[in-house]
């Protein structure tokens, strides 16, 4: 036999942090246990290395009774991965009912793409036929209303996900190391999914559709230079017609897989470091923990009854209630609406871009609100991370919150009197909160004092055998070494 030569895994740097960030790699992959069962892995820069030791399968793990299962497992560790991963994995126990928003996101996920799916068959790209075709799948496709309506519902219910997953992870500091990298795919997958449902937005070719598009294109030509050039290039000329309903078709169909290979990215981002909790502060052993199943799966199951509730209401009760009744009209051209509203999960943001007298100035803005999402972990300078110990940036994240939501309801009205005046102040405390508040109170903020262990403030005290009672963490002590 030929020996083979790996070059893939060094065990004498599994102490260095390219070792140890290898052993996670493999681990969350499923491969640990069967690149160490088959491989005898040689250095990583070329010096010498092992020839494969053995091509016998390895032994399926204890818990498959399937024959067939363990065959499987024997030969690519597809489902004791999966039960590493998301059955046994130990998870913090004192996550809240604010995790469960990331689950719930994933599930929109997918029946936006399901839906999307369908919904594509009977779709026509073009600006004569696009308003017809959606109209034809609402009154006579067969059940065409209800998955438009799924749509819809989940677009919606998919952005609340997303943004309470966001202030969720702000608030508890779960974009401080070692989530850096976690954090910024999830903000990718933020941006990943504006692009996408700005996409899908244009697509129904309604009044809404058609202006907003067009509000778009002007804002994109106001940069100095390559703007009117790169405003024509997205829309396929001069003026938005079939060139640019295909495009912003082909943009929408094909971003809803990237996003999906992005969640799985960010999936497997969360294993390598593990999840945050509200204490924010590192597991220290077992005492920490529990399984993800049954303790999470049934959790999350209790969040998901509640999200289907509110879908099945949005779906059945209220299906254009979140969407603007112009877009239910033909785009016209030549009849400009009395003002042109985005839908409410861009509202904000739209607010931002019309807060300042500049198209220009707005742009940067408007963009740069999201952008600056990317900077957070190195623009908060606190060594805490949970806003809990930290007196005076739990009070900033209560007043993010109320700009978040003002500049939401600015964005749904027209900017003149009160609402541009609280649009620019929304604008304003969102840049003063991540530009100067964070990088500042790192050094004049005084955090409270942080627990010993997740463990000690959740478990009650156990009675020792002389009869005093040792805090839950003392008595668990011990496994932190392992």
């Amino acid at each position: 036999m030929v020996p083979v030569r790996v070059l893939l895994f060094d065990p004498g740097v599994t102490g260095s942090a390219t070792g140890r960030w290898q052993v996670a790699a493999f681990r969350h992959f499923g491969l640990s246990d069967w690149l160490k069962d088959l491989l005898m892995a040689g250095p990583l820069l070329g010096n010498s290395a092992t020839p494969l030791a053995s091509t016998a399968p390895t032994a399926a793990p204890p818990g498959l009774t399937s024959p067939f299962a363990r065959w499987i497992d024997q030969r690519l560790p597809i489902i004791s991965g999966f039960r590493r991963e998301y059955v046994d994995y130990p998870t913090p126990r004192n996550l809240t009912y604010l995790w469960n928003f990331g689950a719930l996101a994933t599930i929109a996920l997918a029946a936006l793409i399901l839906t999307g799916i369908f919904l594509s068959i009977n779709y026509t790209a073009t600006g004569a036929a696009a308003f017809a075709s959606v109209e034809t799948i609402d009154r006579q496709v067969s059940s065409g209303w209800i998955i438009r309506s799924t749509h819809m519902a989940g677009v919606s219910l998919f952005f609340i996900a997303l943004y309470v997953h966001t202030y969720r992870s702000l608030y508890y500091g779960s974009y401080k190391a070692p989530r850096e990298l976690l954090w910024l795919t999830g903000v990718l997958l933020l941006v990943m999914v504006m692009v996408t449902a700005f996409a899908g937005y244009v697509l129904p070719w309604g009044q809404m559709s058609y202006w907003g598009a067009v509000v778009v294109y002007n804002a994109v030509s106001t940069i100095p230079g390559f703007g009117h050039s790169l405003a024509n290039w997205l829309q396929g000329g001069e003026t938005l017609g079939d060139a640019a309903l295909h495009r912003f078709y082909v943009l929408h169909f094909v971003m809803g897989f990237l996003i999906l290979g992005a969640v799985v990215l960010h999936v497997a981002a969360l294993h390598v470091t593990g999840s945050n909790n509200p204490l924010g502060i590192d597991v220290k052993g077992p005492q920490d923990t529990l399984p993800f199943h049954p303790y999470y799966t049934s959790k999350d199951g209790v969040g998901l009854c509640v999200f289907l509730v509110a879908f099945a209401v949005l779906v059945f009760y209220l299906p254009g209630w979140l969407t603007q009744a112009d877009n239910y009209i033909e785009a016209n051209p030549f009849s400009t609406p009395s003002d042109i509203t985005p839908e409410w999960y861009f509202a904000p943001f739209y607010a931002v871009l019309r807060a300042v007298p500049s198209k220009f100035g707005g742009l940067l803005l408007s963009a740069g609100s999201v952008l600056v999402l990317f900077a957070v972990p190195w623009l908060d300078t606190s060594p805490v991370r949970s806003a809990r110990f930290r007196p005076i940036y739990r009070r900033l994240m209560v007043l993010l919150a109320v700009s978040f939501l003002l500049l939401l309801a600015a964005g749904l009205h027209r900017p003149q009197g009160i609402w541009l005046g609280l649009s620019r102040l929304a604008t304003l405390y969102w840049f003063l909160h991540f530009l100067v508040l964070l990088p500042l109170l790192g050094s004049v903020e005084k955090t409270l004092p942080l627990p010993e262990s997740i463990g000690r403030p959740v478990l009650p005290p156990r009675p020792s055998s002389s009869g005093t009672r040792i805090p839950a963490g003392a008595a668990a002590a011990p496994m932190e070494k392992n």
